[in-house]
């Protein structure tokens, strides 16, 4: 993302990082903190957030920050959309410039909008003093000793990082993979600081900001799309800034790694592609669907069924090689195979699958049929997952071969239908779209979809978990939204916005 020179910055950059500092002034307002954090002690922050007032006036920075940094990312678009000549050519350069500076202010914040942070530094913190993140929950670091004074005072330090761990999950094993774990490890072996700790997570999430940043310019090169704005429609979306860079969720340097992974697949090697899509794997386990791409680009065109298969067959033993080698090398083992279930012992509102399945519950349960509770829930989140192994193998089996524009095709398909279909929804998940759908061919009414959907899913960050039983605040945040987001879409102005830079067809940038 750096580079040689820093290209002409304009309005729009400095609008963002306005946005960023609001939303991180206001994030330490509305964010969940261990009790024991230095920042509370001062006094002024613990009153603000100790107050009705307070905490409403924060949550209305941070929604005004995010409609900030929409309105700059928008209009943004529109300029490298429309640029010719000399800003034409440093356009690539100015996007690459704004994720930088957008993302700065909120590299320090706490974990935003969700407490997942700070049940990443709490399972690095368990492998790092012997305990099994795949066999315990965070919980197990409360009360334990060890011999050495250097791990006593790593979990002195643990404590805090348990006081603001959800308590959903204080006690389930990490569905995570070895690579994702491993890092975590790595980090608390270094500094027991819950912050420190959290911050180098947000850091390792945006290692995944920096691949996308090299790879989804070469993927629209492919596919013959403007590689500069589809990188702003990546990079600088405020479904990325609020949900991958505030919330810092390991999403982003899964889909980080598994465009790297294809581009490297593509244009380098299989094998070394499917190595880094299943360190993607390694990290979430979606992150492997990527590899269904580099088989399917990496052999002839109109190759028959049995070749496809060959090179699937090899791509699936080299990935699952180096995912469970991993989990030797790390010595954290394979526990995160069983651990799989546990994101399904909740029900998310974006789950089709699971909305549909509590529907029908409920109107089993009102024809009084006596079912057991959830049953229909569980069967069709059952029919989900058969879905998205039915797509994933059709993709496989019936895709174009030998094209690179289609393996981009591919796996935005498999992708989209993993989203769909999946048991459990957070906004977090929707950042493994982008990358592949804003380096497709899109039509007017798509793209127009795609920037309309980033946004919303952006500015409702605020409204997630982080906001559960805060009724008052939601009130608001709602009211806010119910403002902000028809003057970012559905204005006249709002509305040309979007369509000049959904019909924008640019040659490809050499």
């Amino acid at each position: 993302m750096l580079q040689q020179r820093p290209p002409r910055t304009t309005g729009q950059v400095t609008r963002g990082v306005a946005g960023s500092f609001l939303v991180l002034i206001g994030g330490l307002g509305v964010s969940t903190l261990p009790p024991s954090s230095p920042l509370l002690q001062s006094g002024m922050l613990d009153a603000i957030r100790g107050a009705q007032a307070g905490r409403m006036s924060a949550l209305f920075l941070v929604l005004a920050g995010l409609g900030l940094l929409a309105s700059a990312w928008l209009a943004l678009c529109r300029h490298v959309a429309q640029a010719v000549g000399e800003d034409r050519r440093d356009a690539l350069d100015l996007v690459r410039f704004a994720a930088m500076v957008w993302s700065a202010p909120l590299v320090l914040a706490p974990p935003l909008f969700s407490r997942d942070g700070w049940s990443y530094a709490a399972q690095g913190m368990l492998a790092r003093v012997g305990l099994s993140p795949y066999e315990h929950g965070p919980s197990s670091l409360l009360g334990r000793h060890t011999s050495t004074l250097f791990d006593q005072y790593q979990l002195q330090s643990g404590e805090p990082i348990v006081q603001a761990v959800d308590p959903m999950w204080a006690d389930t094993p990490t569905p995570y993979g070895p690579l994702h774990v491993w890092l975590g490890e790595v980090g608390a072996g270094l500094t027991g600081n819950p912050w420190v700790l959290v911050v180098g997570h947000r850091v390792i999430a945006l290692a995944g900001l920096v691949l996308l940043a090299w790879a989804v310019p070469r993927l629209a090169q492919w596919t013959g799309v403007n590689p500069a704005l589809a990188s702003a429609l990546v990079l600088l979306s405020p479904l990325m800034m609020a949900n991958g860079v505030g919330g810092l969720h390991n999403d982003l340097l899964m889909v980080g790694l598994m465009a790297a992974a294809l581009v490297v697949g593509v244009e380098r090697h299989w094998a070394w592609g499917t190595a880094i899509g299943a360190l993607a794997a390694a990290v979430k386990v979606p992150g492997g669907l990527v590899c269904i791409g580099i088989a399917l680009a990496t052999v002839p065109a109109g190759a028959a069924l049995a070749v496809r298969l060959k090179r699937l067959a090899a791509v699936a033993a080299t990935a699952v090689a180096v995912l469970l080698g991993l989990g030797v090398v790390t010595g954290l083992g394979h526990g995160w195979i069983g651990a799989l279930t546990v994101p399904g012992t909740i029900t998310t509102p974006l789950s089709i699958t699971s909305l549909a399945g509590g529907v029908l519950d409920w109107v089993a349960l009102q024809l009084g049929l006596g079912l057991p509770q959830a049953t229909f829930r569980d069967f069709v989140r059952g029919l989900g997952l058969v879905g998205i192994v039915g797509v994933a193998a059709g993709v496989a089996l019936r895709w174009r071969t030998g094209d690179r524009a289609a393996a981009v095709g591919a796996v935005a398909t498999v992708t989209a239908a993993f989203v769909v279909l999946c048991p459990v929804v957070h906004l977090w998940y929707f950042l493994v779209l982008p990358p592949f759908f804003a380096t497709l061919q899109l039509g007017r009414t798509a793209l127009s979809a795609l920037i309309a959907v980033s946004v919303i899913l952006g500015m409702v960050a605020p409204l997630d978990s982080s906001l559960h039983g805060a009724y008052y605040a939601i009130v608001l945040g709602c009211m806010t939204l119910g403002v902000l987001l028809p003057v970012i879409l559905l204005t006249r102005g709002a509305r040309e916005q979007i369509d000049r830079i959904a019909s924008s067809r640019w040659p490809v940038l050499q």
